[in-house]
């Protein structure tokens, strides 16, 4: 329970500015008030919504959002906490159903305690207290990678999630890198078919979307902003300034190579819910701009750690680390103002490189670790609980 400690206690739950897990809500704000501008029939892209912010995801989106209309005002905030929580859970029991774990009562209780304990990571701590989609999307590439490969289903979770959201079309790429054909396509055709759904329901704000609001990345935020956890956040925080796009896509290019090759060597090994992690790590180390919050995929890793635990203790090592590393560390700025994750935290400047940065350099990290068990330990067996 330290974790759930944490999350009440390092901020004030009912801070408003800043940080208050029981007085978020801002994005799922955003989301009912673009779903309510559809259903009006006002613009999406071209007049601010909820709190003066612009509405940056895909019209399908919006058609998604439609059923949190029904919702008053005041009860949003504590929907979206109730909703995520749960999904929380869901993507712990899925990680385990991947790991190949029968799930039953016991295996409930722990991944109930593991999920309290992902709270405080500050993808999930902030994915909660925004409102935030994340773990959502995750869930449903989780849901995919459960699946048998040869499933005719595997990949239609990805396709939704990358209709509602761009970034999880990533996996459409790993599908292919696995040889899993027909899971790639039906992520391509889940994606399309979600792009002509809204093109039919709202034509003038996916034209708009697409042809516009697609290319405008300075909606989001400045590349240097430290809570961009992204490659293309790193070069701009190292070099002070926007980083060359020439020279961020030489590094993305590296970058998925190195990651597709990895996983394709994970799955040769058996390790399904390492290779959808690191995939999922590096649609958001890939991506322009990855908002601390995008890293939900620490959860699934973490379960991971506290597999391998089970047959060797030195790993709760690993796990504690984890934790430490992507914690949600609070800083108070001011009575009424509070920032929440290590690269928001002051820093000395012998280390800022380093705590900028530290989402994209647990990924390295990981991808190191991804590299040693591919290439140099003999694959693990399952725990004998699971089978």
């Amino acid at each position: 329970m330290i974790a759930l400690t944490l999350v009440f206690a390092t901020v004030d739950p009912w801070m408003h500015e800043s940080g208050g897990i029981l007085a978020g809500g801002l994005d799922a704000h955003v989301y009912r008030d673009g779903a309510d501008r559809v259903l009006h029939g006002r613009p999406l892209y071209t007049e601010p919504t909820f709190f003066g912010l612009l509405y940056t995801y895909t019209p399908f989106s919006a058609l998604v959002f439609l059923p949190i209309v029904v919702l008053p005002w005041s009860w949003v905030t504590y929907s979206s906490l109730l909703v995520n929580v749960v999904v929380l859970y869901g993507c712990v029991l899925l990680s385990w159903r991947i790991l190949g774990y029968r799930l039953n009562a016991r295996l409930a209780g722990i991944s109930a305690l593991l999920a309290i304990t992902c709270l405080f990571l500050e993808p999930v701590r902030t994915t909660l207290f925004y409102g935030q989609i994340n773990l959502v999307l995750m869930l449903l590439v989780l849901w995919d990678f459960a699946r048998a490969d040869d499933s005719r289903l595997r990949g239609i979770g990805a396709g939704i999630a990358a209709g509602i959201k761009l970034v999880p079309a990533y996996f459409a790429v790993q599908y292919l890198a696995l040889r899993q054909w027909r899971s790639a396509a039906t992520v391509v055709a889940g994606f399309l078919g979600s792009i002509a759904l809204a093109w039919l329901i709202l034509p003038a704000d996916s034209h708009r979307y697409w042809f516009e609001t697609f290319f405008q990345s300075e909606r989001i935020a400045p590349d240097t902003n430290p809570a961009n956890q992204s490659l293309r956040g790193m070069l701009a925080h190292w070099t002070g300034g926007s980083a060359p796009i020439w020279l961020w896509f030489a590094v993305v290019v590296v970058v998925t190579f190195t990651s597709l090759a990895l996983t394709v060597a994970l799955q040769r090994r058996g390790e399904r819910l390492l290779v959808v992690t690191i995939a999922g790590m590096t649609a958001c180390a890939v991506s322009p701009y990855a908002w601390g919050h995008h890293w939900v995929w620490f959860v699934p890793l973490l379960v991971h750690l506290v597999h391998r635990a089970q047959s060797n203790s030195r790993w709760w090592i690993a796990a504690a680390a984890l934790f430490v590393a992507t914690g949600a560390w609070a800083y108070h700025w001011g009575e009424n103002y509070v920032s929440v994750g290590i690269f928001l935290l002051p820093k000395p400047w012998h280390s800022e490189a380093i705590l900028e940065n530290s989402h994209i350099l647990v990924y390295f990290a990981v991808l190191l670790y991804g590299f040693l068990i591919s290439y140099r330990s003999p694959s693990f067996p399952l725990s004998a609980t699971n089978k």
